[in-house]
């Protein structure tokens, strides 16, 4: 989804996915509340949060990992396959959710904590409506605690990343936008584009939610 709404009055609309109904109950609650936002649907399952995606085309989806009736992760992987763009935010309960790696490599926008502030929340949303990453540094830390037996990393991640490198991946963290990089940078799009395509090839990862996940993990953030 392009990174500026066409419409900014537009609500950013919303499918929330979790087998929990109080769950689901209380996040409707709060965004039908709140200014700006459109419930579309709930989903109680990974597969049913797929088919009422690919029919609503919800701006985010709010995704929990763990369902008795098909998991997050497969469901993000099947959103990403079928080349939806829906921006997908995780919400875990757990700290020690080893789902949320492979979630984020599936192709997730980024995740939180339920226990999350309101307000934190909503911004979330509003940020991966925009398609900007949502990662939190605390819950990143949480991350590498879970990494028991870390794979081993393509030969191409032994190259450390460049000074510049590491400004934008810094940059990325913070959630800023491409454009925005290259305007604190003084460069083109472009060249921003090739730095990304560089640190994402040096830390084997495909995109840059997962490219912060392992700047925590490999010590190069926080």
């Amino acid at each position: 989804m392009p990174e500026n709404r066409a419409d900014a009055a537009a609500p950013i609309t919303l499918l929330l996915v979790d087998d929990h109904p109080v769950v689901r109950d209380g996040l409707r609650g709060m965004f039908e509340a709140a200014p700006g936002f459109e419930v579309l649907a709930e989903a109680e399952s990974g597969p049913q949060a797929v088919e009422l995606a690919a029919s609503l085309a919800p701006d985010v989806i709010l995704m929990d990992l763990r369902m008795p009736g098909g998991g997050g992760v497969a469901a993000i992987a099947e959103l990403s396959r079928r080349g939806l763009s829906c921006q997908v935010l995780v919400l875990t309960t757990y700290d020690t959710d080893t789902d949320t790696l492979p979630a984020i490599e599936a192709g997730a926008t980024g995740y939180l904590l339920k226990d999350a502030p309101r307000d934190e929340l909503f911004s979330a949303v509003r940020a991966a409506a925009a398609g900007r990453t949502v990662l939190s540094p605390a819950v990143a830390a949480r991350l590498v605690t879970q990494v028991r037996n870390p794979r081993p990393a393509p030969a191409a991640s032994a190259s450390p990343l460049s000074a510049r490198e590491r400004e934008v991946l810094a940059l990325v963290a913070k959630g800023t936008s491409n454009r925005e990089i290259a305007r604190i940078l003084f460069v083109s799009e472009a060249t921003v584009k090739t730095h990304l395509t560089h640190l994402y090839a040096k830390l084997g990862v495909n995109d840059r939610a997962a490219a912060v996940a392992s700047g925590y993990e490999r010590g190069i953030l926080g």
